[in-house]
């Protein structure tokens, strides 16, 4: 017997194939970025599955939105380090 429910893997190809009119239309930086999305998709997919909502796309999206939101998180982070350390660095040269 067959599979009758796609792989999430399948669900977001298809998705991706939705989205190729629109992606050629893109530069190719903006093209980059959303094949960056859709990796970050990918890498959610076992919460996908899990979840099994009945718009896989909204799984998608949320996917996507948790990767931009771990990059955010991280620049802050390194600019608050970068804060720090340039503000170390002002003390220190005033001591001088």
């Amino acid at each position: 017997m067959g599979r009758t429910v796609p792989t999430f893997t399948m669900v977001i190809q298809a998705e991706m194939e939705t989205w190729s009119k629109f992606r050629r239309g893109l530069r190719k930086e903006d093209q980059d970025a959303l094949d960056e999305l859709f990796r970050a998709a990918r890498l959610q997919l076992a919460s996908s599955a899990y979840a099994a909502r009945p718009i896989p796309f909204e799984s998608i999206i949320m996917s996507m939105l948790i990767m931009q939101q771990r990059t955010i998180k991280e620049l802050q982070r390194h600019l608050a380090v970068g804060r720090i350390v340039n503000r170390q660095d002002a003390e220190n040269a005033k001591e001088e």
